[in-house]
């Protein structure tokens, strides 16, 4: 074909960018020894198109032969070329084309590398305020606004909202829409219960936190709350006490918090307190207790289980 002369592929497109390859099998130009070049020419698309891209020579078979690979590079302008001279010595070419049934395949992959893009997006964000939802809930009880139930509890009394402690609590559910007394009464009694352990239950029930006044470094405050927690069925509330009690025991509150969990069924704090109790030294420590002689008398199954944890150190 003479040196400049070349055969193009068909055109493909590339993410808006038209393209062909190039091959000019007797060299873009003149050398010794012969090279066929090889070249991407960019025929359509916006100016300063930037590009990565390898061509790789083909056997029948698939093998590569050639593999070259450009840096990224920039058309500028449309209509450009860009590759390489020095492809494949000729002679090497007309090894393979003798290989191959006078055939040759060119591969190209193409990769189109578009420059980030910013916006100021300043003037469209929009504040979200935080979550208020247990806010509103803590003043509508705070408020007293359209409660229909009261307990008596104690020597006190507190005023609720019917549908939101059934929604919370499916004891409170059963008493206040079932078939119980209670609902049809507008003042309940609540027998054994403080009234700041009540207090502290409702607070949950409508904030799903504890009041900031309740004192959770009191072990007794916290074992109260856990058995009323357990009586009116909020599991979350339960399984934050027994996560604290956890945290609290030592040689004068571990054989009533013990017995606390085995008369709830609290399975974590349980294996907490007889781990502390795993050791001789500690048992015999915690046996001079008013707790564990409680602990012996409701709770006789346990003391096995002690026995049996003693035996296994």
């Amino acid at each position: 074909m003479g040196a400049g002369k070349f055969v193009s592929s068909s055109t493909f497109s590339v993410s808006g960018y038209d393209c062909t390859i190039r091959i000019y099998p007797d060299g873009l130009k003149e050398e010794n020894p012969p090279y066929m070049s090889a070249y991407l020419h960019l025929s359509s698309g916006t100016t300063d198109a930037k590009v990565e891209y390898t061509f790789s020579l083909l056997e029948k078979d698939g093998k590569v032969t050639t593999n070259l690979e450009s840096l990224a590079h920039t058309f500028q302008p449309v209509a450009g070329s860009w590759g390489w001279s020095k492809f494949i010595e000729k002679p090497k070419l007309q090894e393979l084309l003798d290989r191959n049934d006078d055939c040759v395949t060119i591969r190209c992959v193409l990769t189109v590398i578009k420059e980030p893009r910013t916006e100021d997006v300043s003037m469209i964000l929009v504040s979200v305020p935080q979550l208020d939802l247990y806010t509103h809930f803590a003043n509508m009880l705070k408020d007293g606004e359209g409660v229909d139930v009261t307990f008596s509890v104690g020597d006190q009394l507190f005023s609720a909202h019917r549908y939101v402690l059934a929604a919370r609590s499916p004891v409170f559910k059963a008493e206040l829409f079932g078939e119980m007394k209670e609902t049809t009464m507008k003042c309940i009694k609540i027998d054994d219960m403080e009234p700041a352990i009540f207090e502290a239950l409702l607070h949950f029930i409508y904030t799903d936190s504890l009041p900031s006044n309740f004192d959770v470094d009191k072990n007794v405050a916290l074992q109260h709350l856990l058995v009323a927690a357990d009586r009116y069925g909020l599991d979350r509330l339960k399984a934050i006490c027994e996560g604290k009690l956890c945290r609290k025991i030592d040689v004068q509150t571990v054989a009533t918090t013990l017995a606390l969990a085995e008369q709830h069924h609290s399975m974590q704090l349980k294996n907490a307190c007889l781990g502390y109790l795993s050791s001789r030294d500690v048992l015999r420590v915690v046996k001079e207790t008013d707790g564990f002689k409680h602990l012996a008398a409701s709770c006789p199954s346990v003391m096995m289980e002690i026995v049996d944890k003693l035996s296994g150190v």
